[in-house]
């Protein structure tokens, strides 16, 4: 088998979908077609169901699904290796990040890094905490940011200084005017949160342990799966939130926000990377710029 059938493979097993597969990798559909054929006849097997125009994944071809992005993986990582030879004048990056830290955090951190390498394209990948583990753990990316520690035997992690989560009302709610807000208190409260898995609620949900109180007993009635979101239906008067100061920012300056009197621990943030895959320069001049 070559690089180029691998590749394909995990295109159309990513999308499910011939057509789309060749679009994303500019070839022409009969081209995706004859690899898929060509390894199904070469190894006797069968990756993909065709059920009419739709297709989807065999057992063999989940189970090899992995091996082939790990072969693509090894393969990009000694391309990288061998063109290091020119220092950082080109090469590229991919960066997963969890949503506070992609949206709030990082851009003007990448922007400054582009100013010094210009010639690096960069990539970046947006998901929950769990999410951006996995895409360091399985290879699409270099490097992972998140908001919440992660439990990996695989990758390693470097915490640095994060930010501060804060409980939000909307204007009106007795929980502005109170003088303190008991982690008690959290319990009588209609929450909007984020889903399980994202940093922000991980974190927040330690915080509820800590001081006693069963995260479990909160009453969530709206679980939405972008900060954006959540911030917009606290605003809405949908309930409350413990939300970055960061995402909560532009709700207080424009008074549509109010935050309660309930403190909650800084955070760290967390540098993410393989313990095993090559890192290579790009990566490492990245993670160097990181406080």
């Amino acid at each position: 088998m070559t690089l180029e059938q691998l590749r394909i493979f995990v295109a159309v097993a990513e999308r499910q979908h011939m057509t789309r597969a060749a679009e994303a990798l500019g070839l022409v559909q009969s081209a995706v077609s004859a690899a898929i054929a060509a390894l199904e006849a070469r190894h006797a097997t069968v990756l993909f169901h065709r059920v009419g125009r739709r297709i989807a994944l065999t057992d063999a071809g989940r189970a090899f699904l992995p091996e082939a992005k790990a072969v693509l993986a090894r393969a990009a990582a000694a391309e990288l290796a061998l063109a290091e030879t020119a220092g950082l004048a080109r090469g590229s990056l991919t960066v997963a990040a969890s949503q506070t830290i992609a949206g709030y955090w990082l851009p003007e951190r990448l922007v400054a890094f582009r100013r010094v390498h210009p010639q690096i394209a960069v990539r970046l990948i947006v998901g929950n905490t769990a999410q951006v583990a996995k895409a360091v753990a399985e290879g699409d990316a270099d490097l992972g940011l998140v908001e919440g520690a992660v439990d990996l035997p695989t990758l390693a992690e470097r915490a640095f200084p994060g930010d501060r989560l804060i409980l939000v009302v909307p204007p009106g709610h007795p929980f502005a005017d109170r003088g303190a807000v008991a982690p008690s208190d959290l319990l009588e409260a209609e929450f909007v949160l984020r889903e399980p898995g994202s940093g922000t609620r991980s974190e927040f949900e330690d915080a509820l342990r800590a001081a006693g109180e069963d995260p479990g007993r909160l009453r969530v009635v709206l679980e939405l799966p972008s900060n954006e979101a959540v911030r917009a239906a606290v605003e809405a008067g949908g309930g409350v939130t413990v939300i970055s100061a960061l995402v909560a920012a532009p709700g207080l300056r424009s008074g549509q926000l109010v935050q309660a009197p309930f403190t909650l621990p800084v955070r760290s943030f967390h540098l993410l990377r393989h313990r095993e895959r090559y890192q290579s320069l790009v990566a490492r001049a990245f993670a160097a710029s990181v406080p």
